[in-house]
């Protein structure tokens, strides 16, 4: 029997706030959930306060199947919350409450052992607003056997000199297109195109693969000196939240289970877009309802 492929995702779990709801959310969360509907072997590090939030965080991580036990619940800061803002396209921004339970993740024996065995460990860049968090997720890193940096640059909460040290700890990186831009130029690059700002990063970087998402557009992939594309699915957009998170989830999945990379972007686009045409971060989709939004001639 071939043993389960592992990942662990690092970072914030919390509550986005709509204006006439609340969704549980948080970039690793959401990547959680979609490695562990991937079949992967899912654990989350993070926490949460002693709160009602906090209680239904955890029994969302179990409903969805993720090892929560290195979930911490700290008397001491409340569950993470965001207010989120949509445009009339759906696009979000976003009014991150600070401080939050995690922000203050502290490092464990058991965060190391599993970390250390484990095929993945994805992180961002939001964890490392405060100290605390950042100084686990480098003493982390250590032990990463492949680490994944999924960025997710929202003002104020990054800077120049944190996002450079963890773009070069990372054997993946994935950007937005907007992201990719402002990274390079953060690294001097004298480039204009997306292709060759995405080139000019590999090169520089350590990282051996590196995916841009284009919005509506799809995505690019570099990986093992190719490029690869999808140009998108057409859907009606109910928002973007968690978008992005799904499709880096389901890439990691497929690559980590030995997809070709192509079919492994298409296959992430395709999650990505349906998650953009539900509401919230997280629906959950049957392999049949995947299989009939990518091939419609085939039912």
């Amino acid at each position: 029997m071939t043993q389960k492929l592992k990942a662990v995702s690092f970072g914030e779990i919390l509550y986005d706030i709509f204006p006439n709801s609340e969704k549980i959310g948080g970039a690793p969360l959401n990547v959680a959930s979609r490695l562990s509907a991937n079949g992967i072997d899912t654990t989350m590090i993070s926490s949460v306060g002693q709160d009602e939030k906090g209680k239904n965080l955890l029994e969302y991580l179990k409903s969805r199947k993720i090892d929560h036990s290195l979930v911490a619940k700290t008397p001491d800061f409340p569950t993470g919350v965001v207010n989120v803002e949509l445009d009339k396209n759906g696009s979000a921004s976003y009014t991150i409450e600070y401080p939050a339970a995690w922000d203050k993740i502290d490092i464990s024996e058991n965060m190391i052992e599993k970390v250390n065995t484990s095929d993945a460990f994805i992180f961002g860049s939001l964890v490392c607003r405060d100290q605390k968090s950042r100084e686990t997720l480098n003493e982390l890193l250590q032990y990463a056997k492949f680490s994944v940096f999924d960025i997710n640059l929202r003002p104020p909460h990054y800077k120049k000199e944190v996002l450079e040290d963890l773009i070069l700890k990372a054997d993946f990186i994935k950007f937005n297109d907007d992201e990719l831009y402002e990274i390079a130029a953060m690294f001097d690059s004298p480039f204009h195109s997306l292709e060759q700002n995405l080139s000019y990063m590999a090169k520089i970087t350590n990282a051996k693969t590196i995916c841009v998402t284009k919005g509506s557009h799809g995505a690019v992939l570099f990986t093992e000196g190719k490029l690869y594309y999808n140009s998108g699915y057409k859907i009606k957009v109910a928002d973007t939240v968690g978008a992005g998170d799904s499709f880096l989830g389901s890439l990691i999945s497929k690559l980590l289970q030995q997809e070709t990379p192509q079919k492994a972007l298409n296959y992430a686009c395709a999650i990505g877009a349906l998650v953009a045409s539900q509401e919230g971060a997280n629906p959950k989709f049957s392999a049949e309802e995947i299989e009939k939004f990518m091939f419609p001639d085939r039912v």
